[in-house]
């Protein structure tokens, strides 16, 4: 782990750490007492830093949002690891290999028509990328908080990858927190396939949203089947929360907006 950086957000105590691990950029930040909590988040490049942001200087607010909410529940608030995609000019579907669930793919879920022509499911690597997260980086940066207080965060893609992540890794993940998630890349088959593989829901918490405006717009039938298909598998209220946002969209100033709410239900009882 090389630090590159720091930086500090307005409203935040202490710095913003940028390091590098082999390769792979990750911000994080701590709080200044020790956390209790952890967060890790998809997508890094646009939860801290306007800079980075890969649409138009927007963040998600998540440090200022976790400690908002934890001040108002009287706790520490979480650390948070904020892992960068890879995705770049040289390799435009670097994200997709990090976050497409590996092995539903490979597996022989049929992607969506308007990805055939670009998808090889061959080339994801989404089981090495979760593992590199939970086994290097989260103790390098946040050694000793429980798995029963960690959750993952991801919207789009990224909430794919969450789901998936708590599937593969229940014993290191108890909540996920998945925003807009991008259900139509594999249409039915991808929301029961993700559904089914959910762990048993008495030691685990979900929280799914999405908005109405824009790519969001598409979601509705999806979420509705995931909807059903978590309440045959025993999730309850207090463990699984579906929500749908009017006039949200696909971008991280809706999600900032509404942040505050999955916040707390990972956190209330965490």
């Amino acid at each position: 782990m090389k630090e590159i950086k720091r930086f500090q957000i307005r409203g935040v105590p202490g710095d913003v750490r940028r390091v590098d691990f082999n390769g792979r950029i990750v911000d994080y930040w701590l709080p200044k007492t020790a956390a209790t909590h952890l967060l890790i988040a998809h997508d890094g490049q646009n939860v801290f830093d306007g800079r980075t942001s890969t649409h138009r200087g927007q963040t998600w607010k998540m440090a200022q949002s976790a400690t908002h909410v934890s001040r108002e529940l009287g706790i520490t608030p979480p650390a948070i690891i904020a892992v960068w995609h890879s995705g770049s000019k040289q390799d435009p579907w670097g994200r997709g290999k990090d976050l497409v669930p590996q092995k539903y793919f490979q597996e022989g879920i049929p992607v969506h028509k308007d990805f055939v022509h670009a998808f090889q499911p061959e080339l994801l690597h989404g089981d090495s990328y979760l593992r590199t997260i939970l086994d290097e980086y989260v103790p390098a940066i946040a050694p000793g908080i429980s798995s029963s207080r960690t959750a993952m965060i991801g919207s789009s893609m990224g909430a794919l990858a969450t789901l998936y992540a708590v599937a593969q890794f229940p014993e290191k993940i108890s909540t996920a927190l998945a925003l807009s998630t991008h259900w139509p890349f594999g249409d039915n088959e991808l929301v029961e396939r993700t559904i089914k593989e959910l762990p048993d829901p008495i030691n685990h918490k979900i929280w799914m949203s999405h908005g109405t405006k824009g790519l969001d717009s598409e979601y509705a039938p999806f979420q509705h089947l995931a909807d059903k298909l978590m309440h045959e598998r025993g999730y309850l209220p207090h463990n699984f929360v579906s929500k749908v946002y009017e006039r949200s969209g696909h971008n991280e100033r809706s999600w900032a907006k509404y942040l505050d709410q999955p916040m707390r239900f990972w956190l209330n009882s965490a």
